[in-house]
């Protein structure tokens, strides 16, 4: 939700927010699965103007694979779940598809109605082509299977998060290139490169304690960077329009919000993430790699100017990871024209958001909001 007092501070982005509404309006009206508000529920709408250009049983299968994903997320993240009775479920979660009559009460809010009417996703999920449901499965009984283990086993290494970023949003990248293979627009690429963009996305996790706080904050924004080399390759492999767009608007917008939070205190005072008419100004031109690279390359010069090498030990490897994304950027011979994305040094250096709380990511978000 748009907030008035941001539309005071930055009038210049009620247009492009109006224009976002007014497309994503006309998009719903193209969701065609049966109870599409449970989707809208969760993407703020956007979901529907991302999946427009695709045909209607694509459209379907990835907003089903998003749904059935999101319940699988309900029930790993309802701490009243007892954990004898929520392993079998994450465990056995692919099967439940196929029931018509399943449901699990568990959840709150907008995750409760969709537990509750679960058996409206299976209704559509049945309707599907095999190749989708095949994917889907696929996808959400690895992903049970993984959530499970970290239900059991916690988080105590670099590894260990890893890899439980890699069956909560990995596994995400991973799902959305088998669906859009099956459907004949995009040939399956490599996993390990759909697997690192979805890591790179969940990359954020904060604690707490001042300096060591943004200490340990900017070892996080400097582990994800990792990531965004083959994030890149990735996307660039990529031969469909719509596929593109669909696929590159969260890592744009997530190497945005790794630029707003790059050694910012204000990540645990306040929260930080990007204003919502900045992100529309982002999202609105972001159509071509020629977008993603020029992007990519302004926000590492935004993170390059916040580097404080003598206060940070991390900084060299920060560097050098930001000079390795805007040699990629150079290389790809797409960045002669910067100029729609000049606002992005101003605003990502200087802006602070300080009434909006720093939420987690839930997995297996699919950039489907803003």
């Amino acid at each position: 939700m748009v907030r008035l007092g941001e539309i005071l501070k930055h009038p210049d982005e009620l247009h492009v927010l109006l224009k976002l509404k007014a497309a994503v309006k006309h998009a719903e009206k193209q969701i065609t699965i049966t109870n599409s508000h449970l989707l809208n529920n969760f993407s703020n709408g956007v979901a529907a103007l991302l999946l427009q250009p695709f045909d209607p049983q694509l459209r379907n299968a990835v907003c089903l694979f998003y749904l059935v994903l999101r319940a699988l997320d309900t029930v790993e993240d309802d701490t009243s779940i007892p954990t004898e009775v929520k392993l079998p479920i994450l465990i056995d979660f692919h099967r439940h598809v196929y029931d018509r009559n399943w449901h699990f009460s568990c959840g709150t809010k907008d995750c409760k109605i969709l537990m509750d009417q679960f058996h409206h996703v299976s209704t559509a999920f049945l309707q599907l082509e095999k190749g989708y449901q095949e994917a889907i499965v696929d996808i959400t009984k690895t992903m049970g299977t993984g959530m499970a283990k970290f239900i059991c086993k916690e988080v105590q290494t670099m590894d260990d998060y890893v890899e439980y970023c890699h069956y909560v949003a990995g596994l995400v990248g991973t799902g959305l290139f088998k669906l859009f293979k099956a459907s004949g627009k995009q040939n399956l690429g490599p996993e390990n490169l759909s697997n690192e963009m979805g890591i790179f996305l969940q990359y954020f996790q904060y604690e707490e304690n001042s300096a060591k706080a943004v200490q340990c904050l900017n070892e996080m924004v400097t582990n994800a960077l990792r990531h965004v080399e083959d994030c890149l390759k990735h996307m660039s492999a990529l031969k469909d329009n719509a596929v593109l767009r669909f696929c590159a608007i969260r890592p744009v917008l997530a190497m945005g919000t790794l630029a707003l939070c790059y050694n910012n205190i204000d990540v645990f005072k306040t929260g930080v993430k990007l204003r919502s008419g900045l992100a529309a100004k982002i999202y609105d031109p972001t159509r071509t790699m020629t977008d993603v690279y020029n992007a990519f390359f302004e926000f590492a010069s935004v993170m390059k100017s916040k580097v404080v090498e003598m206060e940070d030990p991390h900084s060299m490897e920060t560097l050098s990871k930001l000079n390795q994304i805007q040699d990629i950027c150079r290389k790809s011979g797409f960045l002669n024209n910067r100029n729609y994305l000049h606002f992005l040094r101003y605003e990502c250096c200087s802006y602070k958001d300080t009434s909006v709380a720093a939420t987690k990511s839930g997995p297996c978000s699919l950039g489907l909001s803003v």
